[in-house]
């Protein structure tokens, strides 16, 4: 039974063309959300949650997105660290169980990883962590991309420790939105996924508490739990968004082909063999992704070990589920005409929230260079004689 009634999805559905014409947070649908229990739909039923599994929530995200697409990103904020608390304490790590009893309490949880310049994402940071007498870290640097700014409670976030004994290390900690110097600038004026308010966070000497502070790691390339844990509740969860962007997409594009009539032939344009190639091709690159999502989804819910797989079986979701969202959205507009041109069309904005899929982690670069490691290994370092 899923979380998201016919009702609610309605709701958020008839509310998303607002939000996205003015430029404003997504508030309401926050609020219901809420209430329906999803935001502590992945903490386990021992820590006063829903206990669903991740595969069950990536099912539950594509519906939402199909319905709105910056609503669902920016939940995905929140759902991923609790993703990833549930991956850790599924695999005997309790360090994140703190954030399960968190958003059980009805804490909202925001992301606050990405740097602007910063392409090296997880394997280093241009925030400054700065070691304090207690055993905590005062953070100073900028984030950006920080969804859900105006609601969240809780903020996960991570800096470079660079004058400790064992420095360079990474620190991963957690502050509370009242803690003193966090600036939030709004400044999300984008052309897509506006409902999410991803504003961006300033850190002045913004302290942690020791027992909020759940690693320290080397900068670069790790093994650690909590970075494949990371990695893969985003990638698959961010796969999901993109998913029901396509799905919605192919919905419309049918509605459309129902709907539209030709002067020339005299039928509606569902009869047009053009018409019907488009949308026949969309649907194949549509039918892959699911398949991938679930298998992905079901070997992370039960510990499956994909081995040196794992990272290139994730990044290649991502990839093809924003890439075919893009493409399906497109061929979407090409059977809905000129009408999709209107800043009216759910086509239109649907168009406009795809686009952001490219600037998800990993970048196609990244991509590419991920899967030509996993099959060709790694680049060979050339020395000069």
């Amino acid at each position: 039974m899923s979380l998201l009634t016919d009702e609610l999805l309605t709701r958020i559905h008839d509310r998303a063309p607002g939000y996205d014409r003015d430029n404003v947070f997504l508030t309401e649908d926050l609020e219901e959300l809420a209430a329906a229990g999803y935001l502590r739909a992945l903490v386990p039923h021992a820590f006063g949650g829903l206990g669903l599994s991740l595969q069950q929530m990536a099912h539950e995200q594509v519906r939402l997105a199909m319905a709105a697409p910056a609503t669902a990103l920016a939940v995905n904020m929140h759902l991923i660290w609790t993703g990833v608390a549930k991956t850790l304490h599924e695999r005997g790590d309790n360090s994140l169980d703190f954030v399960l009893r968190d958003a059980a309490a009805g804490e909202i949880y925001a992301f606050a990883i990405s740097e602007a310049g910063n392409d090296l994402v997880l394997l280093d940071s241009t925030t400054e962590a700065h070691p304090l007498p207690d055993g905590g870290y005062a953070f100073t640097g900028t984030k950006v991309f920080t969804s859900l700014s105006p609601a969240w409670t809780r903020l996960g976030l991570f800096g470079l420790d660079s004058v400790s004994s064992d420095a360079p290390k990474l620190v991963y900690a957690v502050v509370t939105r009242e803690s003193p110097g966090i600036t939030i600038t709004e400044d999300w004026n984008t052309l897509g996924m506006r409902a999410s308010q991803s504003n961006t966070t300033h850190l002045d000497s913004v302290a942690a508490t020791s027992d909020r502070v759940f690693r320290r790691l080397d900068p670069g390339p790790s093994r650690d739990t909590l970075i494949f844990a990371i990695f893969a509740n985003f990638e698959i969860l961010i796969s999901a968004v993109y998913v029901g962007i396509g799905q919605r997409a192919l919905e419309l594009a049918v509605e459309s082909a129902h709907s539209r009539g030709s002067r020339r032939t005299g039928l509606s344009r569902d009869q047009d063999p053009n018409v019907r190639w488009k949308i026949a091709d969309a649907a194949l690159a549509q039918d892959a992704l699911l398949p991938q999502l679930d298998a992905l989804a079901f070997d992370l819910d039960t510990g499956v070990d994909r081995g040196s797989r794992w990272f290139r079986d994730l990044v290649g979701l991502k990839s093809r589920s924003t890439r075919a969202a893009r493409y399906v959205v497109d061929q979407a507009i090409a059977v809905a005409g000129g009408a999709a041109f209107s800043s009216n069309s759910e086509l239109s904005r649907l168009y406009r929230d795809v686009l952001a899929g490219g600037l998800h982690p990993s970048d196609e670069d990244s991509v590419h260079s991920t899967v030509a490691s996993s099959l060709l290994g790694p680049v060979a370092e050339v020395v000069n004689k």
